[in-house]
């Protein structure tokens, strides 16, 4: 018999529920959170909960009496009161595992969907418009292109490897500049950030949302690219200023964006971004695969049995430090 109940507050559909519990482990026993249930209710008998981006505030882990982990199946943490759970004695881990490839991969397809004119070449043949000639002053090739990263973490340098590929150049802007050794090994040199604003063909962001990163891509920043640049984005929505993308896209300063992430999730239908024709818009699904998956919930699963087994569990959040504090 299970000796630990996990508590996946995702509402997910049954073929994702099936893929989920082929990796679960023998020690766990799991239940989904159904649609209109209660988050709070969910977690009464939960010692270890696994989410994605249902909001855990303080008043929701309150009356989670038995709860010993906390586990993301991304990286993002954004909602979940760090210090309310460090409080209760509840670590809040991440899972790096799995996010990766998919999101480097999307990237790709986000800059081919812009650069080929996706929207238009596939809405025309369908109304039976064959575009032939009509789109190609307006088509590029990545092949020789500035691509600047924004963040050389692990999805940055998978980014990196796959715009070598597509023999791009690849500048980087990170507040912790690699080791030489690393430049060199995946091929990118480091770039201040105006500076790589102002040079590059392409500017994919690779950040986490922090206080310090939120809207690092505003009206400024944006005055300063290329006419001819593409922002990219797959990793949070708040890194961008959206009402200033909207008047920069608008207005002609960029010529496109590639986002699967946003500042309110879902995105809006009556969205400013949703109308415009120089935008290829994706819903936070870039480290959505099947492949993916199963890495993960691995990964999960493992680091729950770490915390039942007295173990210290990878890749723990640390709460936040108050301002003043010492």
């Amino acid at each position: 018999m299970s000796d630990y109940t996990v508590v996946y507050l995702e509402p997910v559909p049954a073929d994702v529920e099936h893929i989920v519990r082929s990796c679960l482990p023998p020690e766990l026993k799991l239940r989904v959170r159904r649609e209109g249930e209660a988050v709070e209710a969910a977690l009464a008998d939960a010692d270890f909960v696994l989410v994605a981006t249902t909001p855990l505030p303080a008043a929701t882990l309150a009356g989670a009496a038995r709860l010993r982990l906390i586990q993301h199946q991304g990286v993002g943490y954004d909602k979940t009161d760090v210090a309310a759970a460090a409080a209760r004695g509840v670590p809040v881990a991440l899972c790096p595992a799995g996010t990766s490839i998919g999101v480097a991969e999307h990237v790709f397809l986000l800059i081919l969907a812009l650069y080929k004119q996706l929207r238009a070449a596939e809405a025309a043949l369908r109304s039976g418009r064959w575009l032939q000639w009509e789109l190609r002053s307006g088509s590029y090739e990545l092949a020789g292109k500035t691509m600047g990263l924004i963040g050389l973490g692990r999805i940055g340098r998978e980014v990196a490897v796959r715009a070598r590929a597509f023999a791009a150049d690849v500048s980087y802007y990170d507040v912790m500049r690699a080791a030489p050794e690393m430049e060199q090994a995946f091929g990118v040199r480091f770039t201040p950030f105006a500076e790589l604003l102002a040079e590059a063909d392409i500017v994919s962001l690779h950040l986490p949302l922090t206080p310090g990163t939120r809207h690092v891509i505003g009206a400024p920043e944006m005055g300063r690219m290329k006419r001819s640049a593409v922002l990219i984005n797959t990793a949070r929505g708040p890194l961008v200023d959206e009402a200033a993308l909207a008047a920069a896209l608008r207005a002609g300063e960029i010529a496109g964006a590639g986002l699967d992430v946003f500042e309110v999730e879902p995105l809006p239908a009556d969205h400013p971004l949703v109308s415009l024709p120089n935008v290829v818009l994706t819903p936070h699904i870039a480290a959505g695969t099947a492949d993916a998956l199963v890495v993960k919930m691995k990964a999960c699963f493992a680091n729950m049995l770490r915390v039942a087994h007295g173990e210290t569990p990878a890749d723990v959040v640390a709460p936040a430090v108050p301002q003043g504090a010492h």
